[in-house]
């Protein structure tokens, strides 16, 4: 099966009645169309942000502000809005907003996505744009301190930095003890905190144990990804990036992403065999993730080091040793390229497929003894069932993706609801949880790697029988891959997190003139305040830890 544009994967007639009935709903709010490459996109006033959106997600059905972009021309700025439906992804639409040079904003979309709170803070912190009426606007991954904009094209990188160090403040009122007796305090959780998972700072606010408010500060790691990517060529600097974005193992779905938008974009077609590595080569560094992520909660919640979080580990090597037979590398794989993979099973071909059926006969056993250690542990029940829960209606205000909103019973996977790779001609399913607790997100996470150890071993049996003339692991792809300029695409896979998109923007060039990377974690992390507070600390970490971020992709 071959990487498809999306005009080959959905019937063009009905995607073109689609466009042609979300512009009459518009009406004169649009102002022309800018179609790209994935959807129909159109141009609206600065002043009709809010008013465009909300009708596109009351009145259309598009509830899923998936990605915000923002990026310079020479004679403007522009945001846009990637939406999507969660009852069917494949149903998109871009919303283009254009600014002023000199003095660039438009109107918040926050009232209407509480997700584009954040999205549009990252907007201004990195590129300059202002948004009316937003409830927050200030930075969200550089310093408050810092001069300038950094994907801005007249920002100065030679320019000095100082960023002091400032006592933190209580965010809602000084700390104190009124005459009720009821207390306030500023608790600071991180960044260096092993319970944060990864260098992030909680402000927590306490009023007697409870917490009141809670705010993630992040950008500790921000490394500004998008602007490497874009100083990278398509065909052969970018790729090593993705794997970097997840240290937890899930890199090879990274890689996925990467290479589903460029090929798209470059119109290229990768060869059924290697679609089929592609997808269990995948399932594999899913698996890797999701044992991190179990193993590391038993030791968030229940302190369980010896038992949980070291059999996660020991199943880890192994799935390790597998990836590193296949790729080469244990973490950072650099396996995939553009039109399939970079080579072929290991020889001997019989000793892989040996060790990888060991290994998916011995999956269900540990699987029973994680259920076993977690989800019938009376410690971790106490501290996770009905703690940290997250409705749903609430899930897709925050754009929640991948286990934290399947476990909100949010029946959402990019691998089924927009198929690539060989998902579709498989037999496994969706899983989803409806408490929407912290308890229902671990279960999620041990239950999506039995469907994964199904996709692993029916990819296995068919590469194993597959002849060996049709071994064909990549495509024809052009040395110097030039897309024509101003082609833009925003698509998206599955990953271990949840859906990680890519938009990208050609000029006609080798190397992409805007490259945004929407990480699951960046949305999921957002919608924690909602989750804890009310709560006490012991809740707190446990919900945090059921998050399963990763800092690599929210910072990027």
């Amino acid at each position: 099966m071959s990487t498809q544009t999306p005009a080959e994967r959905h019937d063009s007639d009905d995607a073109a009645t689609r466009a042609e009935a979300v512009a009459d709903l518009l009406g004169d709010r649009a102002v022309r169309r800018d179609d790209h490459l994935n959807a129909p996109a159109f141009v609206v006033r600065p002043d009709a942000v809010r008013e465009t959106l909300s009708t596109l997600k009351n009145d259309a059905g598009y509830d899923h502000l998936s990605c915000v972009t923002a990026q310079e021309y020479e004679d403007r700025y522009e945001s846009i809005y990637h939406l999507r439906s969660y009852d069917d992804p494949t149903r998109e639409v871009g919303v283009v907003v254009p600014a002023d040079t000199e003095a660039p904003h438009s109107e918040s979309g926050e009232a209407v996505f509480r997700t584009a709170g954040w999205h549009e803070r990252e907007a201004y912190d990195l590129v300059g744009i202002e948004y009316d009426d937003h409830p927050d606007l200030r930075r969200i991954l550089l310093p408050e301190t810092w001069q300038g904009h950094p994907l801005s094209l007249d920002y100065d990188r030679n320019r000095p930095q100082i960023v002091p160090l400032r006592e933190n403040a209580n965010p809602l009122e000084p700390d104190t003890r009124d005459e009720q007796g009821t207390d306030t305090m500023l608790l600071n959780i991180g960044p260096h905190h092993p319970a944060t998972h990864g260098v992030m700072h909680l402000e927590a606010t306490l009023d007697g144990e409870q917490v009141v408010d809670v705010e993630p500060d992040i950008g500790y790691i921000h490394r500004c990804e998008e602007q490497m990517c874009q100083n990278g060529t398509y065909r052969h600097q970018i790729m090593p990036y993705p794997d970097r974005w997840d240290w937890g193992g899930g890199g090879l779905l990274n890689e996925w992403a990467y290479a589903r938008v460029a090929e798209t974009l470059a119109d290229i077609d990768v060869p059924e065999y290697a679609q089929v590595v592609r997808t269990m080569s995948a399932e594999l560094s899913r698996i890797l993730s999701h044992l991190l992520a179990v193993g590391a909660y038993a030791l968030d919640v229940a302190g369980d080091f010896t038992a949980t979080f070291m059999y996660a580990i020991t199943e880890r090597e192994t799935v390790q040793n597998l990836l590193e037979d296949l790729t080469g590398q244990r973490l950072m794989f650099n396996y995939f390229r553009l039109g399939g993979v970079a080579w072929d099973l290991p020889e001997p071909r019989e000793a892989f497929f040996e060790k990888t059926r060991d290994f998916l006969d011995a999956l269900p056993r540990r699987l029973a003894e994680f259920h076993d250690l977690l989800t019938g542990n009376e410690i971790i029940q106490l501290r996770t069932v009905d703690t940290g829960v997250l409705p749903p209606a609430v899930a897709k205000d925050y754009g929640c993706t991948g286990p934290v909103a399947r476990g909100s019973g949010i029946d959402y996977d990019l691998r089924r609801d927009d198929p690539y790779g060989y998902y579709d001609e498989l037999d496994w399913d969706v899983v989803t949880e409806d408490a929407g607790d912290n308890f229902a997100r671990l279960q999620v996470r041990l239950r999506e790697m039995e469907e994964s150890a199904k996709i692993i071993e029916q990819c296995t049996d068919l590469l194993e029988e597959w002849p060996e003339a049709d071994r064909t692991v990549q495509s024809n792809v052009p040395r110097t891959i030039k897309p024509e300029a101003d082609t833009e695409l925003y698509t998206a896979v599955e990953a271990a997190k949840g859906e990680l998109g890519i938009y990208v923007r050609a000029d006609g060039t080798d190397s992409p003139a805007r490259f945004k990377i929407r990480g699951p974690s960046f949305s999921n992390l957002q919608a924690l305040p909602e989750m804890a507070e009310g709560e006490y600390v012991p809740d707190l970490v446990a919900t945090l830890g059921s998050l399963d971020t990763i800092m690599g992709e929210v910072d990027r």
